[in-house]
């Protein structure tokens, strides 16, 4: 099954014209319609930059103790 992405804008009246559709007449053909997710220009793509205040008081030291891990035991 081919897919073909067109994006286009409805009327005001919610009318939704397709044109130039690389179809066949007499063709069956399934439709879909989704709304258009934010683009990623507007969207934030950090959504955590400059919200939580991280510390590392020791960032070289393990985050297990040896003594956790049940394999060495």
């Amino acid at each position: 099954m081919k897919a073909h992405r067109i994006e286009t804008t409805l009327t005001e009246d919610g009318t939704l014209i397709i044109k130039d559709l690389p179809f066949q007449a007499g063709e069956a053909v399934e439709i879909i319609i989704l709304e258009t997710q934010t683009r990623p220009q507007e969207a934030n793509l950090y959504p955590l930059r400059g919200k939580q205040p991280y510390r590392y008081d020791d960032p070289f030291e393990p985050a297990v103790l040896l003594e956790d891990w049940e394999v060495l035991q």
